[in-house]
């Protein structure tokens, strides 16, 4: 009979990163580590969260401002900042930018589409001066 796996389950890449930026995003204010790490639902150490935030910040997800001897820690953006930030990086890794863009566009349900098409003339009336 084989011995069951008692190893702890990995996380999915990125998912402990959005858990961080989820509890940041509930706060009402710019939170320590500590605070951030109380808000968690799991068992980490504080050096995991401050490895994860400082991921983050390089990642330009998050911001922070020294408070006293320690930092505190912002979303560098709202929810729809975040996400367009992370389609920015997937954009920016790939070669073909116009096939990624094209895909992206055919795969979108009509009402998304037409929203897409209403922003980009909106920012091309804009950038006319209109």
């Amino acid at each position: 009979m084989a011995k069951p796996d008692l190893r702890p389950q990995r996380r999915a890449q990125g998912e402990l990163e959005t858990r961080v930026l989820t509890a940041l995003l509930t706060a009402d204010a710019p939170v320590t580590a500590a605070w951030v790490q109380e808000h968690l639902d799991a068992d980490l150490a504080y050096t995991t969260v401050m490895t994860v935030l400082s991921r983050l910040l390089e990642k330009q997800a998050v911001t922070r401002v020294r408070q006293g001897r320690s930092f505190v820690w912002s979303p560098a953006a709202d929810e729809a900042g975040l996400a367009a930030l992370k389609m920015h990086k997937v954009l920016n890794r790939e070669q073909d930018r116009r096939a990624v863009l094209a895909s992206f566009l055919t795969a979108l349900p009509e009402d998304d589409e037409q929203v897409l098409r209403d922003l980009l003339d909106q920012a091309t009336d804009e950038s006319a001066g209109g």
